[in-house]
């Protein structure tokens, strides 16, 4: 598509709802380099960024009674996904996400059916899914 023609220019940031935001930001900042951008005390938030997306993590009211995410059963976000340069990369993260507590691997990296990227997907401490995709 034409970028003049479309109205959107993708993504400024995603926000999740998280039971535990600092747990949450520091996963993002000590695993994967991301930097604390801002956020709100008030309304309890961090606002995080790899400088090319950011995410705004949101403290849920009531951890112990939050609902935990489902991807079979509600409606929203199933997951996302973050891009790292290569299959080295990945199998590196694989590697040093491995060890860390909270991260539940759905599966390990392996090829995208019918395609030449590789990815895996994983649950992170905060409860959610996210998969990491090989750009080569």
């Amino acid at each position: 598509m034409n970028q003049a023609t479309n109205i959107t220019r993708g993504i400024h940031h995603l926000g999740l709802t998280v039971r535990d935001i600092h747990q949450t930001g520091n996963f993002f900042k000590q695993q994967l380099n991301f930097t604390e951008v801002g956020g709100d005390p008030n309304y309890p938030s961090i606002f995080i960024s790899d400088g090319t997306v950011m995410l705004t993590l949101w403290q849920a009211k009531d951890p112990d009674t939050a609902t935990p995410f489902d991807r079979h059963h509600n409606i929203g976000l199933h997951h996302f996904a973050l891009a790292v340069p290569d299959k080295a990369a990945l199998e590196q993260l694989h590697g040093q996400l491995a060890d860390v507590e909270g991260v539940n691997f759905e599966f390990s990296p392996e090829a995208l059916k019918g395609t030449d990227f590789n990815h895996m997907m994983c649950t992170i401490p905060g409860g959610v899914r996210v998969e990491f995709f090989a750009l080569n």
